[in-house]
């Protein structure tokens, strides 16, 4: 029985993104059996690999487009070392330190506040910010129409009220320290109540609102963001002094640590900084729109208005509905009404010509469009039959579907003419699509479309498999 063409895709991307030996990723082992690639292995190897957390702040989806506070300073530090950002997605907090040790991983890039334990076995880079760890707390029921006086004679107002009282925090995070130095340094235990490290900061505080445990730690800038929308809860209370909350690498990681505080260094204060920052951390009504979303990937496994419409014309095709739900980002940001300059029109951004030679009245119209543009794309590829390789042939098939097939056919003439493989879009019929921008290529005679924008197709193929990589991280086949 023929693969799924999808299934293809899946594996090859797997494959292509995942670095599993030593020698290929410039890794080396040290004395101690651990794992040693530091910046010029990571230069050598054009990849940046960074472990984030699956969390409204650090790292998500939302229509469509990821976004968090660590995926948006990762992307600029990967560009100022002008390497390639390789995420890995973390669902279980309690392995972010192994995954770096083993060396799945250079950098973790989540906020984790400077103990003197964790130094024992990380270096830590400069801080990002500085935080307090707060109590979670849930307000009576009637605490609009209390005073704030009477809120307060309602709650815990001091750590020391919380001896012999439960809170429940990740056993493998700073808060079970700190909750442990509380007890020692009020000289009455608090009873601690281990979660699992699958459950993000934000999940446990969701557990106060809901009444499944009665208290929660968290540092007070994602307590505060998280709480605009569960109003119930109050994280006023501080349990803890100011703490430096930074990223790691490992110890023998020299080179990427001084470069990586270097750039932090820089930046910190900067204008731009403080945007990414208060978009995550300050900007609150932002974070309640998300927070209700039908298309933040924390609520639901959703992408988009017309998954259902994606998902049925990519089994039709035999494509990857990510793939297909990525390229109709890439067209139109999910929206319908979409019209470009050049007069083309709705989800996939169909030319009338090309709306008439398929039969669709309306443009506008969702399933006609979708329908239509996902049969447009099968008849593209089955035009490249030539090329074997399945990714490549993908690759070609969206190339044409962006900027025309004969225009890819005259790429194709050029990297023939330049001692360059016509079978392969990456590194080379890419770079003859480039060179069709130039007089000197377009005017050959041997190339019989003239002109083309290559920049535009050269990143409309780049932007769909970035968004499509992250898509699959997000959400199952």
């Amino acid at each position: 029985m023929r693969k799924k063409l999808s299934t293809i895709l899946i594996l090859l991307v797997l494959l292509i993104s995942c670095n599993t030996s030593d020698n290929k990723n410039g890794s080396e082992v040290n004395n101690n059996g651990l794992v040693k690639r530091d910046l010029d292995a990571i230069i050598k190897d054009g990849k940046l690999r960074a472990i984030l957390a699956y969390s409204g702040t650090s790292y998500f989806l939302y229509k469509g487009r990821p976004m968090g506070f660590e995926y948006e300073l990762l992307q600029k530090l990967a560009d100022h070392l002008k390497v390639e950002l390789e995420i890995k997605v973390s669902r279980n907090l309690d392995s972010l330190l192994s995954n770096l040790e083993k060396g799945d991983v250079d950098l973790v890039a989540y906020g984790l506040a400077v103990t003197s334990e964790r130094k024992k076995r990380v270096a830590f880079t400069d801080y990002l910010y500085v935080t307090k760890q707060v109590l979670v707390q849930k307000k009576p029921k009637n605490w609009r129409s209390l005073t704030l006086d009477q809120i307060k004679e309602q709650l815990i107002q001091d750590p020391l009220e919380l001896i012999g009282d439960t809170v429940s925090v990740r056993k493998n995070s700073s808060y079970f320290k700190r909750l442990l130095n509380l007890s020692e340094e009020m000289g009455g235990d608090i009873v601690i109540d281990t979660l699992g490290g699958n459950l993000s900061t934000a999940e446990i505080m969701k557990m106060v609102d809901d009444e499944k445990i009665k208290y929660t730690i968290a540092d007070k800038n994602i307590a505060d963001i998280n709480a605009s929308y569960f109003p119930f809860l109050d994280t006023e209370v501080p349990v803890s002094f100011s703490q430096r909350i930074a990223w790691a690498v490992r110890p023998d990681s020299k080179q990427l640590l001084s470069t990586i505080n270097s750039w932090i260094d820089s930046n910190r204060e900067s204008y731009e900084y403080r945007v990414i920052y208060n978009k995550y951390f300050e900007n609150k009504g932002s974070f309640r729109s998300r927070a209700r979303s039908d298309f933040y990937s924390l609520n639901n496994e959703q992408i988009s208005p017309y998954d259902e419409l994606i998902k049925t014309n990519a089994e039709r095709i035999d494509f990857d509905w990510r793939l297909l739900a990525a390229i109709i980002y890439q067209e139109s940001r999910f929206k319908n009404e979409s019209n470009s300059e050049k007069g083309a029109a709705g989800l996939m951004q169909m030319m009338p010509a090309t709306a008439e030679e398929l039969g669709v009245e309306d443009r506008l119209d969702p399933e006609d469009n979708l329908e239509a543009g996902a049969t447009y794309l099968q008849k593209i590829y089955s035009d490249f039959s030539d090329i074997i390789n399945p990714l490549q042939r993908l690759k070609f098939t969206l190339a044409a579907y962006n900027c025309g097939y004969y225009h890819i056919r005259d790429a194709q003439k050029l990297a023939v003419i330049n001692n360059r493989d016509q079978l392969v879009w990456d590194g080379q019929v890419d770079q003859m699509i480039l060179a069709l921008s130039d007089p000197v290529n377009y005017n050959r005679p041997e190339i019989a479309h003239g002109y083309v924008r290559g920049i535009e197709t050269y990143q409309y193929i780049t932007q769909i498999f970035e968004r499509y990589n992250h898509y699959v991280k997000f959400f199952d086949e």
